[in-house]
Order: C-alpha cells, then structure tokens, then sequence
C-alpha cells in the first residue's frame, strides 16, 4: 500500500512541477505556533482567498489543518507527523495544506470543527479536514497517526485514498460538501425556541450529572468548560439550595485542585487557571470554606504575575477575547478573595487592553500588538465584543467608573449595528467587505452563529449574559428582551446539550430569573 501511495505521489508531483511548486508560508505568521511549521516540511499555507484560489487553479482538495500550543494531540502531532518527509512529500503533491492557529482565528476553528462533528462524530482538538475548494468539507477527524497499514487511518494511507477519490468520485464529494457547507451555515444548535423554566431544570440536571461522570473519570482538569459547570452547579445551590448540584460542585473543584490528578488538556492554561480562580471565589462565599479562599487566593496571585504587559507587545499577538475573560475572573476574583493589589494590577492591564483594542463606534479588535486600532484595522470578532464588554461591567461593578460603562453601551450597540442577525442571534463576525481584501474576519465569506461553550463562553450565549447583565445595571429593559431574543434563537437546539450549554442556562437563569 505504502508503495502505491508513493508511486501516485510522485507521479502527481511530476504532472504538477511545471506549474511551480508550494512553498512552505508559515515565516512571516503573526503566531509562533503557526511561526514554527516554518521548519516543517510541508508547504503551508495561510488561510485565506489565495490558497483557495490555488487549489482550485491546481484542482486539488485542500489538507485544512487546526491547532495551536495548548493543545496536547497538537504538539505531537507537530512533533511525529508533520517532521516526516514522507508525509511532507505526499502532501505537497497532492493537496493545497493550509494551517491555522485555534486562537488567532476561533471563528475558522469553531466552523470546521462543527463540521468534524457532524462528519465523524468527534469533538476535540486538533482538527485536519479535507476541503474542496471553495472551502466545504468532505472528511475529516481530530488526532489522525503517520501510519496504521492495519485499520488504513494512518496519513500515510489516507492522503493518497482521499486525493484518489477526490479525482475518481468528483460529484459525489461535491455534493456532501455543499451539504456539510449548508450545515455549517446554519449555526451549531440554532433552533428558535421558548425560554421554558422547566427546560433549564432539566439540563441543569444534565449538567450536574455530565460533570459528575468526569469527576469520576478523573478528566476535569484543564479545562474551561468543566469550571463553568461547576460555577453553575454553585449558583443553583446559592438560589435554591440544590444540595446535589453543590455536592457535584465539590468534588469537581476538589478533583480540580489536586495537580496529581490534572492531566494535559485542550484548553490554554491560563484560560482555565482564570476560570478556575473565579470558581473558587464563589466557592468559598457559597460555603464558607477557607480551603476554597486559601486556595484561590494562591492561584490567583499566579494569574496576576502571568497577565501580559500588552503596552509594550513587540512579538508574539496576545487576542481580546482571551486576555478580556482572564482579566474580569482575576478583577472579580481579587475583589472577593480580600487581594486588593491584586485587583488593581488586573484593571491597570484591562486598561491597557482597552487602550490597545477598542474605539469607540468601531469596536474591539481580535489580536493586540502593534499600533492601536483604526478604520483600516479589520474589526474582531463577536467573542472579543463580548468579552470586553463583558469585563468593563465587571470593572464598572468594582469602581463605579462611568467610563468603563460607556464602553459596554457602545459595545452593545455594535453587537446590534454590525453582528445581529435579524432572524435571532448574533453572526460570529462582522459582513465581509464586497473588496475581499486581506485580513478581512471571514476571507471566505460566511458568517456563522455559534452559542456552545468551548474554549471560552459561547458566543451568543455570553452575549445574552452580557445584555442581562446589562439590563441590570442601566434598568433598561431593552437590553433583556434582547438577551431574551438571543436565547430564544436557540433555544430549540439545547436538549441534551450536557456541559456545553453551561453559559446559555447561566444567561437564561439571569434573563429569567427565578421561576
């Protein structure tokens, strides 16, 4: 087998040598993840209308691949596979490989990962899916090894396979690409739907037992979304006094604090170190117990050393969402916890973000560093909108500062300007320019709506917490009909949703209130 597959590949790269061959474009990222595949020797491409353009120009399918640092699956998979000449060879001979770093474009990431899911049935990190080329995919999975001649899931067997196919079953793959692209296109779990008391209690219970069964398997280390579901879990017993959902909470955060038992994860360290501290906080003023303070305390005086001074960024790109969720769980959890210097260094560093990623009537950009933002700087996503709003409530709460609420007004006008759907839910970036040009949010033209929780708090699930929240604040009831409409947009699709949905029950909780 590995025979043929060398035989094809080298006669695919002879067919193809006189129209010049791919180099490797990963130099001049603006990532050091995507800065190291330099050295690999596989010729990547970066995302955009050029590398799509050059596959359809060589009538090729495109080798998307997903990842970045955190990732466990991804730095061996870096490490075994893409080291290896002859999967290198293979690659460049046949398909247009193009590589993405998760955290510089989530939007890329959460897409196709929606639609590794419904192709394969897998969730996780990291992705490599097959596309044609306008970008639809056809196939795809997670972690795939170099070689397994025995079950034929092996690079080595799949590439030529699937570039075989490609060729030889040409309508068939279009068609269930365009399909999947129909999918993608619809948004993960939208379904409108009433907001039902009944429905939250249910999958609040799921919630409650799908953490349980983690704790159990030992897997909650590391990770964002089993925090969040434990910070549920403790305010169902704050306002109803479920002892089981408290029970559940416990031994999830107790699991969460023995380090022997936290294993490496897909989730970036300091995002679930963040989390982690804001769960401990209202741990220990649900309980009362100091180990919870002690504990978080500690970890939140790490969190503090670790906050980047984003005033004198020269490298690598830190991204808005990330740093505005670390910074409001440090600033609410210094404030709670009794760490005052701590608080004050967290806002001083939100300051800074601020300064560096938002203007007023434009918004917040995705990656910081460089020059502060301008009418030619491309607009971020809908994740960094909200999450900066998001934290300028929390600094607002702890100070009083008007300025910080002026922010999150703004920011919410924009969400409803440049990201609303008139049908429901916010899109997950802003509508391309009709230029096209580089550095525009979706190169490729689609916008999706996402709400599942996964690296951080869904998009349109934050988004409905952050207008609740609102609403709270300026008792202007036109921020909760929106956070009502928002979660109403997908309500439909939150059966069976498990820990996923934490963020969507925790907004319609707040949008709700108690039944």
């Amino acid at each position: 087998m590995r025979g043929l597959a060398v035989l094809f590949a080298a006669a695919t790269a002879a067919c193809l040598a006189e129209r010049g061959p791919l180099t490797n474009r990963m130099a001049q990222s603006g990532t050091s993840y995507l800065a190291r595949a330099a050295r690999q020797p596989v010729n990547w491409q970066p995302w955009g209308r050029e590398a799509f353009a050059l596959a359809s120009r060589l009538d090729r399918p495109v080798l998307l691949y997903v990842g970045n640092d955190a990732c466990h699956w991804c730095v061996e998979t870096d490490r075994a596979i893409y080291t290896d000449p002859e999967i290198g060879s293979l690659i460049n001979a046949l398909f247009v490989p193009v590589r993405v770093d998760r955290d510089e474009r989530p939007d890329v990431a959460q897409n196709y990962q929606t639609a590794v899911e419904r192709l394969a049935g897998l969730h996780g990190w990291p992705l490599t899916v097959f596309l044609t080329a306008d970008g639809s995919p056809f196939f795809g999975g997670t972690y795939f090894p170099a070689d397994d001649p025995i079950t034929g899931r092996g690079l080595k067997q799949l590439l030529p396979e699937i570039a075989k196919r490609y060729r030889a079953e040409r309508p068939f793959i279009e068609q269930q690409a365009a399909r999947m692209r129909q999918f993608m296109l619809t948004g993960e779990g939208e379904a409108p739907g009433m907001l039902r008391a009944s429905m939250l209690q249910n999958e609040i219970a799921r919630v409650a037992r799908d953490l349980d069964d983690a704790v159990r398997a030992g897997m909650t280390g590391n990770s964002v979304t089993h925090v969040e579901a434990a910070s549920l879990l403790l305010t169902e017993y704050a306002r109803f006094r479920d002892t089981n959902a408290l029970a559940v909470a416990r031994r999830a955060l107790d699991l969460m604090l023995d380090t022997a038992n936290v294993a490496a994860g897909d989730d970036a360290p300091q995002l679930a170190r963040a989390a982690l501290i804001g769960a401990l906080a209202k741990a220990w003023v649900v309980t009362g117990d100091g180990h919870y303070r002690d504990a978080g305390r500690t970890r939140l005086r790490a969190v503090a050393r670790e906050l980047p001074d984003v005033a004198s960024l020269s490298g690598d790109a830190v991204f808005s969402d990330q740093q505005a969720f670390i910074m409001e769980n440090a600033m609410l959890a210094a404030a709670t916890l009794g760490e005052p210097a701590v608080e004050t260094r967290a806002r001083a560093a939100f300051d800074v973000l601020l300064q560096r990623s938002y203007a007023r009537g434009w918004g917040v950009r995705h990656a910081v560093g460089g020059q502060s933002p301008s009418a030619t700087t491309p607009p971020g996503l809908l994740q960094d909108q909200v999450q900066v709003a998001s934290a300028c409530l929390a600094a607002h709460q702890l100070t009083g500062d008007r300025r910080y609420l002026d922010v999150a007004i703004d920011l919410a006008a924009i969400l409803e300007q440049h990201y609303a759907d008139p049908l429901g839910g916010y899109y997950d970036a802003v509508e391309p320019s009709p230029s096209g040009q580089p550095g525009s949010p979706t190169v490729l033209g689609d916008r999706t709506k996402h709400v599942f929780d996964d690296v951080l708090p869904g998009a349109n699930a934050a988004a409905a917490a952050f207008l609740a929240h609102l609403a709270v604040v300026t008792r202007d009831l036109a921020y909760r009909r929106r956070a009502r409409a928002t979660l109403e947009a997908f309500a439909g699709g939150m059966t069976n949703a498990g820990m996923r949905g934490t963020t969507f029950l925790a907004a319609a909780r707040e949008t709700l209130g108690n039944p």
